[in-house]
């Protein structure tokens, strides 16, 4: 049961995920009818591998969805109910063969067949859709996400779309009064809004239809130069693109559909033919698409984009979600320099929590993501305060001085300077982080990394923090180290104009780098007399 203090709260937030449930919810004032479930779909097209944009699109989706369960909860706090279908295009003819995949003369040698139709060329299931739908199931499985999986091809070939079709033939010229002026003169002539499916060739046809019966589902069209007549129902037919979604928003009952902007024109093609079906266009949210680090389109072709297994390599699953959830309607910039920030700044959010009145709580990006990990009722949700004893940018800064050979055993062996019973068994989150470090510097920081030599007053103040470690209790604590730094910076002697200049000084000097962290931590890690080596070399280079 949700409290009532949440309730209000949540109706009333402005973060997206509850704007969208709030909007969602003025839809079913009273609840959906008969106390069915809201229905939020997410679509695939399986004629590539699951990736990043499929993960964005199921992890937003569920984070609406659980801010639509207590928006729309009961009086009495039960959760207003919910289904996420997962829904996989799998009837689409393949165009053409993807270059990173085996068997390729088998794939050409089927082009034009619903994806379900061609062989598996990985030769482990029973169609090439099979196989890259078993992988979406394991990708979604593997980030826990709570889904119901529908393929295109169960429904239409048992007949489960077929009252469907028919509609789509009873409002045939409806749907082409909408959809041909969209299109080019060329393209209209050959344009039809049902796509049968070659008894001859099994491809999936683009040609013109005739509607013989729309009861029946018979159409009459050609098929290499001779005039058939076919059923439409039962598998033996695919429709367009627009006409499918909406047809599939009709048949299932979809209330709730996000989708990227490049699909800006289906969303109002398909919200109309569906109104002609005779269902209602679902409420959704037109999100941005990504870009590289230097502002352009991602592209496949290009090969310019991030891969979600090259940030889990240098990242981790929490950080990702962090990063998707800011901003949907705005571009991001999707590359490796973005990871160490959002790996730092969602275990902020997270330990922050339990501080937080409870409208500040549901702006909190870490909410949201543990919200929907765990979705129970309990409040705060399971998971928030948690913390890392060290920041990933310490990490980051800890292995760029132990180069690009550093070890797991190594960083270990140093964090027990800083963390107690450091193990990756009794700190399974910073383990994960630790790998993540090991990797981001050997690919990315160890090969750009370059210590200056010190100016002479920054020679004499690297000298005075010397001597002050010299003398000081390897004991110390991070927060009294980083207070001498602080002073040693603050001495007019040494001539830094403000304290940044130092902090610079420092990075540049002893790390390699243009920023870094919080020097008296940085110390209490590395230990005082392995820093003393550190600045000793950064003296010899001077």
């Amino acid at each position: 049961m949700f409290s009532p203090d949440l309730i209000a709260a949540a109706r009333s937030s402005k973060a997206w995920p509850f704007q969208e449930a709030q909007r969602l919810a003025k839809r079913f004032r009273d609840g959906k009818p008969g106390g069915e479930p809201v229905l939020f779909e997410t679509g695939y097209g399986p004629s590539g591998l699951p990736h990043i944009g499929t993960f964005q699109e199921v992890l937003r989706t569920t984070l609406v969805r659980r801010a639509y369960e207590i928006v729309a909860a009961a009086e009495d706090g039960t959760p207003a109910p919910t289904r996420l279908v997962a829904f996989s295009d799998d009837m689409d003819g393949l165009r053409k063969v993807p270059d990173n995949l085996p068997n390729r003369s088998l794939l050409e040698e089927n082009l034009g067949k619903p994806l379900s139709r061609i062989p598996d060329p990985f030769e482990k299931y029973e169609s090439f859709a099979h196989h890259n739908n078993a992988k979406l199931r394991e990708f979604l499985d593997q980030f826990g996400f709570d889904y119901e999986f529908i393929a295109a091809s169960d429904r239409y070939n048992s007949g489960g779309f077929d009252e469907a079709l028919k509609q789509v033939l009873r409002k045939y010229d409806d749907i082409q009064a909408i959809m041909l002026p969209t299109l080019r003169e060329e393209r209209r002539q050959t344009y039809s809004p049902v796509l049968p499916i070659s008894a001859k060739s099994g491809i999936v046809l683009q040609v013109p239809i005739e509607v013989v019966d729309a009861e029946a589902g018979i159409v009459r069209f050609e098929d290499e130069g001779e005039v058939v007549e076919q059923s439409i129902l039962g598998g033996q037919s695919k429709l367009q693109w627009k006409v499918d979604w909406a047809m599939r928003w009709y048949a299932l009952g979809v209330d709730y559909e996000m989708c990227g902007k490049d699909l800006t024109d289906s969303v109002t093609q398909s919200g109309k033919i569906v109104q002609v079906l005779g269902g209602r266009k679902p409420e959704g949210m037109i999100y941005e698409l990504f870009l590289d680090a230097n502002g352009e389109k991602i592209s496949k072709s290009k090969g310019n984009g991030l891969t979600i297994d090259e940030w889990l390599t240098y990242g981790s699953e929490e950080s990702l979600g962090h990063y998707l959830y800011a901003n949907p309607k705005s571009a991001k910039q999707l590359h490796v320099g973005v990871i160490p920030k959002a790996v730092d700044e969602y275990w902020q959010f997270r330990a922050a929590i339990p501080g937080q009145p409870v409208e500040k709580q549901l702006g909190n990006p870490a909410w949201h993501l543990l919200r929907a990990e765990s979705p129970d009722q309990v409040q705060p949700p399971h998971g928030a305060g948690d913390s890392l004893p060290v920041t990933f940018g310490l990490l980051l800064n800890l292995v760029g001085v132990l180069g690009a050979g550093a070890t797991d055993e190594q960083v270990w062996s140093y964090l027990g300077n800083y963390v107690e019973d450091a193990s990756a068994e009794s700190h399974p989150d910073l383990a994960r982080l630790v790998e993540a470090a090991l990797a981001y510097n050997r690919d990315f920081v160890a090969p750009t990394l370059s210590r200056r030599a010190p100016s002479a007053n920054e020679a004499e103040a690297l000298r005075a923090l010397d001597a002050y470690l010299a003398e000081v209790d390897p004991a110390t604590s991070a927060e009294d180290l980083q207070t001498q730094v602080y002073e040693i910076g603050k001495q007019e002697q040494f001539g830094f104009e403000n304290l940044r200049d130092w902090f610079k000084a420092l990075y540049e000097t002893l790390l390699g780098s243009a920023q870094g962290p919080r020097m008296g931590s940085f110390i209490a890690l590395y230990g005082v007399e392995n820093s003393r080596k550190l600045i000793a070399e950064a003296l010899s280079r001077s």
